[in-house]
């Protein structure tokens, strides 16, 4: 921790001066240490849990690769690392990075509108669809009772109320207005 550097990036933002002997800097230390262990415990974490993936990966048939992988890792962590007790980039003592398994594919991002099983489907929702209505309609003609044929006079009588309501039409509008009445005496 650079106390001069951390003093005049206190003074270039805020204005305020803080000397050397300031207990801010005891809060700094405070903090570096608590940040410093936490992120030892999450890497100790994350390495336990890659470890655990590659013996699953492992058991479900990917063996060879992650075994060659691992081997590769390990020797380099045993002959690359810094002398003097130095772990480099902040990492816990025994630190091994996660080996690769391989090539990684890209995940798919963007995935086509109508998929073609989708459109198998709606293909087959439509067909069943159509030939639902299909079968109602026939039914429907095969069980309507014909309307019952009218008979002569029937006809004809119907021929005149229609002669009728037009001699209707052309009287004059008060004894129109007078008829409804004296047909229902």
């Amino acid at each position: 921790m650079d106390q001069q550097k951390l003093r005049s990036l206190v003074f270039e933002k805020t204005g305020v001066k803080i000397d050397l002997d300031d207990p801010v800097f005891a809060l700094v230390a405070l903090n570096e240490a608590v940040l410093e262990e936490t992120v030892e415990r999450h890497v100790a974490r994350i390495d336990a849990a890659s470890q655990e993936l590659a013996q699953q990966a492992r058991l479900a048939g990917g063996a060879n690769a992650v075994a060659h992988g691992s081997h590769r890792a390990s020797h380099e962590a045993t002959h690359d690392a810094p002398a003097h007790g130095s772990h480099g980039a902040g990492h816990p003592p025994g630190y091994v990075p996660t080996p690769s398994a391989g090539p990684v594919r890209p995940i798919a991002t963007h995935s086509p509108a109508i998929t073609p099983r989708e459109l198998r489907l709606l293909a087959a929702a439509a067909g069943i669809a159509l030939i639902s209505a299909l079968v109602v309609l026939g039914g429907q003609a095969a069980f309507r009772k014909p309307a019952p044929a009218l008979s002569a006079e029937q006809e004809q009588a119907l021929q005149r109320a229609d002669k009728l309501e037009k001699a209707l039409q052309n009287l004059d509008p008060k004894l129109r207005a007078q008829l409804p009445a004296d047909l229902q005496k």
